[in-house]
């Protein structure tokens, strides 16, 4: 008997458009701040990102059950469509609250999107190559989140903020473009009305999904401080360029990705999850200790390995664990906790740090001891298994 195909027309139409999605919000990333700054709104910089957090882990809940009633299709589509508009927006929305708003909507995009994403591409792979598609996938996502950035600074170098903002649209109509292509895998879909956006406790998180995503949560509230302070503790570093961590991360993440995919299809999900815990404790350790560029090269090369490992296959257990009639409720408690677990991690971290750069080392530290919690909790699975 023939073993079903990966590498579909649909898997890698689904990945590419994962791809242009990506990049289109991302590549606004890093010319945001002098954006609002010459806005007038200099001391509101660090809400660019939990704004757009905070609305993207709100909307998890009712991402999932659309995903699971109306399809994977439309939902993924409305988060593009979302990105297009904004992109549209920036330019016409000048005051500091008119862009504070559009933040808070443009957070939109990442709720709905993802979710639909991953749910689709576990409905068209064979279960045996999961977590490897998993991997695939996420190297489209993230090669988006690394080319985003720099093609937006070259956009912007060369032009103008308002065409930064139109190409960021652009980017997410090819998205759109690809996503028609598709073909819809929910076979009994319901037409949308208004009253399934009405959400009860039982449809924000699937209970099932709630170990994979205990584990995200405390894989990524580290990201939400690497996100805060990493630059200024590259700065402080001496490192001339405070990217080069991201690079560095987005590069070895990249690699480890599909082997740690498949390598979990073959072992088992939790023992691939242990070790990367093991990884990202010592990449954390490594961030706090090693106190110069080249530590700061090799700390951000360990972290984003363990990143590569556990992406993929936090992401393939909670396929594993959740039902076949919600999976998308299952994939969206995941990513409320990927979203809750940076939100908290940049709030509290930007809290404690107070621009006193000898705090720095002391939350990464924190942030060890996190992971080691969630090392115990996969312990204890495994030794029960």
């Amino acid at each position: 008997m023939k073993e079903p195909r990966v590498y579909t027309l649909n898997f890698v139409l689904v990945c590419i458009s994962s791809l242009l999605f990506s990049a289109s919000f991302n590549m606004l990333i890093p010319e945001l701040p002098n954006y609002l700054s010459n806005l007038g709104g200099a001391e509101y910089k660090g809400l660019i990102i939990s704004l757009f957090t905070l609305t993207a882990g709100l909307s998890r809940p009712f991402s999932g059950k659309l995903t699971d009633s109306i399809g994977r299709k439309p939902v993924m589509i409305f988060g593009a469509v979302v990105c297009v508009v904004c992109g549209f927006l920036y330019p016409l929305l000048i005051s500091v609250s008119g862009f504070l708003l559009l933040r808070l909507f443009h957070g939109f995009s990442t709720g709905f999107s993802p979710t639909a994403i991953s749910t689709y591409v576990s409905d068209i792979i064979p279960e045996n190559r999961l977590g490897e598609a998993m991997g695939i996938q996420g190297i489209s996502f993230s090669t988006g989140m690394a080319i985003g950035p720099a093609l937006g600074s070259y956009i912007k170098l060369y032009t103008s903020y308002d065409v930064l903002f139109y190409c960021s649209s652009f980017m997410a109509l090819l998205s759109i473009g690809l996503i028609y292509r598709l073909k819809e895998t929910v076979s009994h879909k319901e037409r949308f009305s208004f009253e399934k956006l009405k959400i009860s406790r039982h449809d924000i998180f699937a209970k099932e999904a709630l170990p994979p995503a205990f584990i995200k949560f405390v894989s990524y509230l580290s990201f939400g401080v690497i996100l805060t302070l990493i630059p200024d503790w590259s700065e402080h570093l001496g490192t001339i360029n405070k990217g080069t961590f991201f690079i560095v991360f987005t590069v070895a993440s990249l690699f480890v990705r599909i082997l740690a995919g498949k390598v979990s299809d073959m072992y088992g999900r939790e023992i691939i999850i242990a070790i990367g815990l093991v990884v990202l404790t010592i990449g954390l350790v490594l961030i706090a200790t090693l106190q110069s560029i080249t530590g700061l090269v090799i700390a951000a090369s360990v972290y984003g390995l363990a990143i590569g490992i556990l992406s993929p296959t936090i992401n393939a257990w909670t396929i594993d664990l959740s039902k076949k009639e919600t999976k998308g409720k299952s994939i969206a408690t995941m990513y409320i906790a990927l979203e809750a677990g940076i939100g908290i991690g940049a709030f509290f971290s930007g809290w404690y740090y107070g621009s006193n750069i000898e705090h720095i080392p002391i939350l990464f530290y924190i942030c060890a001891s996190t992971v080691v919690v969630g090392l115990i909790f996969m312990g204890s699975r495994l030794k029960y298994k």
